[in-house]
């Protein structure tokens, strides 16, 4: 049966070293993209569902609790990052025994790592929530949240690392299945828990939770089946010294970037909360349509790295100078299509969230000013993409400090000090927005000049 046999290619590991690489990348890059749709519809759902049956004070305290969630999940994150990189490398030379103990190493840190939020997390989420000047009406909302997150945070930790494994080896298609499922289900309980149950807040992080569990399992139980491609038993489970440090050198500087946004969230969410209620709920609108604005940008991202790491693994260094001009020029051309879209028709988005006609136009003023950043963005993303594949994980992070914490942050700051007025006691709400994008676009020029210096060549694990 030739199309079972087809159908059943798509969910195995892709080998990226051979075929057209534009073609390797657009193969792997859709799925992801729908993927991270899909988990971008994690918090869009909540948003909606929390703005539509509890209201706009509700709305402000999901994404007030959000900056604080992700600085305290960027370990798992660097965790995933690492794994692929490792993974893709080893994938692309064919050298089953280190793809093994990658995997098996990747997944011994990640339950510990898991075990680490689960105890800290609920001990920092209130003091953190305080320090941020978080408005009181809000404030306990945030921190029931924040603790069923932390709580449940192993499911995400898990997904990710699972699913960055599966890019890793060329199959960005399972992972997708997985989280479609688990998207539906996590929208029909975010209905049940709040609209049914009254459970308000804590019902919708207790919604996702549930889902992430899920798709991490899903993740779990297709990996076990690839049995062609790698061992996966007790042995390969135990913590080696060479994989553990590769694991780290190349998943902490990941982690930290992540942790270098999250912590720039933190701080400029001090800054947001000091516009209020309105502004605040304004803010996680923008963000949210933002999210689906910039997934396209993060699938090239993630694509280009699984892309680079195989061909560097089999030493196909004139494939991945082609995949970087393909991917970028793919990249910039989708990112110039959402653009447009957001001037268009960003109103009937920010409709979705609320009946507010003033936090509508409020939220559409935000998004024309950011806007013309996805393209830059398209850009950072693709070549920061290849740096990670090839190993060099250091310098994006060294980019992300001087685009976020040298320039967005003092200039967000800065801007509002300097628009204070009797209208705008605190500044105008424009600041923390033309911050943004003037980071997006310092960090699209930093990142051409470092990939075209090269020194992201000398970084591979099998140079």
């Amino acid at each position: 049966m030739p199309a079972l046999k087809t159908l059943k290619a798509l969910f195995t590991p892709r080998d990226m070293t051979e075929g057209a690489p534009w073609k390797r990348i657009a193969e792997f890059m859709i799925p992801m993209l729908i993927g991270n749709v899909a988990q971008q519809l994690y918090n869009t759902a909540d948003s909606i569902i929390v703005g539509r049956y509890i209201g706009d004070n509700a709305l402000a305290a999901v994404g007030s609790a959000g900056p604080i969630l992700h600085l305290l999940l960027v370990l798992f994150v660097g965790i995933s990052m690492g794994a692929g990189i490792m993974v893709s490398q080893y994938f692309g030379a064919k050298d089953r025994e280190n793809l093994s103990r990658a995997i098996g190493n990747s997944l011994t840190q990640t339950a510990l790592a898991s075990l680490l939020i689960m105890v800290a997390g609920p001990l920092v989420s209130k003091p953190l929530l305080t320090l941020l000047n978080t408005p009181p009406s809000i404030i306990d909302w945030c921190a029931d949240y924040l603790n069923i997150f932390f709580l449940g945070g192993a499911g995400f930790a898990f997904y990710n690392m699972l699913a960055g494994i599966l890019r890793g080896l060329g199959d960005s298609l399972s992972a997708l299945v997985f989280l479609l499922i688990c998207t539906g289900l996590n929208v029909g309980l975010d209905i049940l828990f709040v609209a049914r149950f009254n459970m308000g807040v804590p019902g919708v992080a207790l919604a996702t939770v549930i889902a992430q569990g899920i798709s991490a399992v899903l993740c779990l139980l297709k990996l076990l089946r690839m049995k062609e491609a790698f061992d996966l038993n007790w042995p390969m489970l135990k913590l080696s010294k060479n994989h553990s440090l590769d694991l780290i050198r190349l998943g902490l500087p990941s982690g930290l970037t992540h942790a270098i946004f999250s912590m720039a969230m933190v701080v400029v969410q001090s800054l947001t909360n000091s516009f209020g209620e309105m502004v605040i709920a304004c803010h996680v609108m923008v963000m949210r349509v933002d999210g689906f604005a910039m997934m396209p940008n993060f699938s090239f991202g993630a694509a280009m790295t699984a892309f680079t790491g195989q061909n560097i693994g089999a030493k196909r260094l004139d494939r991945v100078a082609q995949g970087t001009k393909d991917g970028t020029k793919m990249a910039a051309g989708v990112a110039t299509v959402i653009t447009i879209i957001l001037l268009f028709f960003g109103r009937y988005l920010m409709s979705v969230f609320t009946d507010t006609a003033e936090l509508v136009d409020l939220s559409m003023r935000m998004m024309r000013i950011l806007a013309a950043g996805y393209i830059a963005m398209a850009i950072s993303q693709s070549l920061s993409g290849v740096m990670r594949g090839a190993g060099d994980t250091v310098t994006p992070m060294w980019i992300s400090l001087i685009t976020v914490i040298g320039l967005r942050v003092p200039i967000a700051y800065g801007l509002a000090y300097l628009t204070r007025s009797e209208l705008y006691p605190t500044g105008r709400p424009e600041s923390i927005f033309i911050s943004l994008l003037l980071s997006w676009t310092l960090g699209a020029v930093i990142n051409t000049v470092a990939y075209k210096k090269g020194a992201w060549r000398e970084k591979t694990l099998r140079s």
